[in-house]
Parts: structure tokens; sequence; C-alpha cells
């Protein structure tokens, strides 16, 4: 008996390092003013993200597994909070789920998002920042490790608060979003359709322009992929960080969620370039070393907390690897690996 459980928890490891080994871990973080809702959505084929939408209160982060292979996009709802009939409704990015998981819906216009395809062509994560469908927010996306090239495993996104400079026309929802040329006006010109939808066609236009020199790391049309599709080697952790640079007030109103508090515990000192604000925690803070989270420190010195409540009891064994702890089926490798201590 004792040979064949060791051949069976053999066979799970590989089993799992074939499926899973190239997993990655997005770590949310939000550097705002008030509270964010972020919002998941998988792309057709690919498998769903748990959760698909949470609340984010300034300074905290939270952490969410991806299977190799998975592609969708990731966005940051404001201005939450429950209408009279008890559903969720946002100011920007509502996914119209009315509650606080997306569950496959997409984010209404203007949106910044985040978006992604993991172990795609030759193995490579590819990952870009799009304003195509308007912006609300800034977005940076850090993968792990070193960047190689402009464009190769560097970071990407928008770090400008593009609300503050939106032209009149495209402002919406009292100055909290920025709309795309193509979602105010619906002209082929500017939606990359019709007669325009070829890249020889479909060029830069004023308003796509206004977008790109604020923010060149970004798509700022539909055909906008020299500068604003990023690659990296698969197997790369990410960072989403709402708000990286420019921390503008995002009202919050008391939403689903909204009571979770921030990590406690050791220093917390305020982040760089934050102030006072409305809404929930109006100055952003994050746990430093000290306070029991678990995390990573980034070159800035902020401190990421890998877990959003800050339990770091709930943290699977530091042993396994990444792959297996983002497994569901962990509970059973660990079982497996008792009987062979």
């Amino acid at each position: 008996m004792g040979v064949a459980r060791v051949l069976v928890a053999v066979l799970v490891l590989i089993c799992i390092f074939l499926r899973e080994g190239r997993a990655a871990t997005f770590t949310f973080v939000n550097r705002c003013t008030g509270t964010v809702w972020p919002g998941i959505q998988s792309n057709a084929g690919s498998s769903r993200l748990d959760p698909t939408g949470f609340v984010l209160p300034p300074g905290t982060s939270r952490a969410v597994p991806a299977p190799s292979g998975w592609s969708g996009r990731v966005w940051a709802r404001t201005g939450c909070a429950q209408d009279a009939s008890g559903k969720m409704v946002c100011a920007t990015g509502d996914c119209g789920s009315g509650s606080l998981e997306c569950d496959g819906q997409n984010a209404a216009t203007p949106a910044t998002l985040a978006e992604f395809t993991l172990a795609g062509g030759n193995g490579d994560d590819f990952y870009d920042v799009s304003l195509v469908d308007g912006y609300n927010l800034p977005i940076l996306i850090q993968p792990a490790g070193d960047a190689t090239g402009a464009t190769t495993c560097a970071a990407a996104g928008c770090t400008a608060d593009l609300n503050a400079r939106c032209p009149s026309e495209l402002r919406t929802e009292g100055g909290a979003g920025c709309r795309s040329a193509c979602d105010a006006f619906g002209k082929p010109e500017y939606c990359c359709s019709g007669a325009y939808a070829n890249p020889n066609t479909c060029r830069p236009t004023a308003y796509s322009q206004v977008f790109k020199s604020a923010c060149p790391k970004s798509y700022s049309y539909a055909y906008d992929d020299p500068t604003s599709t990023f690659t990296c080697a698969g197997g790369r952790d990410y960072t989403i960080t709402f708000c990286p640079v420019a921390t503008p007030s995002v009202k919050s109103s008391g939403g689903p969620g909204s009571a979770t508090a921030p990590p406690t515990g050791g220093l917390t000192p305020t982040l760089p370039g934050a102030g006072t604000g409305t809404g929930t925690g109006a100055t952003p803070q994050m746990p430093r070393p000290g306070g029991g989270e678990q995390g990573v420190m980034l070159g800035d010195n902020s401190w990421l907390a890998s877990l959003a409540t800050g339990d770091a009891s709930s943290a699977p064994p530091a042993r396994l690897p990444l792959a297996l702890r983002a497994s569901p089926l962990a509970p059973l490798l660990l079982l497996l690996l008792g009987l062979l201590l």
C-alpha cells in the first residue's frame, strides 16, 4: 500500500504541473482615494475566474489566481451603491449584473480596460491597457521581474488623469468618465468599422491622439498595436494597480462590501501623491512589514499584501509552488503529501 500511495501522489503532482504549471496570479491594488469595485470578464472559451467582482477599499490589495491559457479583461467600477430594489449599480464600469459579481458580463462604457491572454502564441503572455472603450480610472499593469524591452515584459498602462483633460464633448458622468469618440459619435472612422475596418484606412484621429499623448503605453483606437501590445514569457504574475501615480478622488457611495476595512497592523505610511478625498478611506494607505500580511516589496518601497483580508493564517503552505496553491486540488495534494511524510 505504501508504494501505491507514492505512485498516486507522484501522478497527481505530474498532472497538476502539466495542467497548471504556467498559471498566473493577478494582484489588484487600489491607490485611489476611494473604494473601487474591480470586475473580471473571461473571454469565450476561457474558464471563469473566482471571483468575477469584489470590493477593494483604498490602500488594499487582493490576489486572484488565473489558469494557464486564460484570456479576458479586468476593470474598476466606481461609485457603486444599491438602488431602491437592492440591485448594485455603479457610476462607471457597471457590468449590469446587479450584484458584486459580474458573472460574465462586460463593463459599460466608458471604462479603462486591462486585457490579458496568458500562454498564447508560443506560450507567451500578451497584455495591454485599452482606452478604446473610453476611460474612467488610471490603470497600470506590472509583470513580475525585470523588463526586457520597450514592449517586452514591461509596465503597460495609463497613469494620467484623462478625466481632467477630457474634451467637453466626450465628458460624461459629471466628469467621472471620458468616452471614446466611437462611443460618443458612432462614426465608422472613429469605430474602425465599415470602410474603415482595416489598419490602412482606420488611422489616428484628433480624439485618439488626445488619449495617446497622455497615455502612450495604452491602446487609443482599434489598430493602435505597435506601441500598445506587451509580451512576456508565460508563467509570470501581474500586478494591476488602480490610480498608480495620479490619485483622483473616487466618490464612494457606500456600496455593497464597502465596509470592508483595509488590512491593519505595522506601519501604514501614506502613499506618495495621496491627499484628502471623498469616500471610504480618504487617505490611501498600504500595509507594511510587521503587520502579519504576506506580500512583496516593490521597487518604490510600497508593500503589496497578497491577502485581501490580511489573514496570513488562511494562506496555503509556503512549501507548495504557486501553481499548486492556485489549484482546486490543493487540499487533496496536501493530504497525499502528508501520507508521504
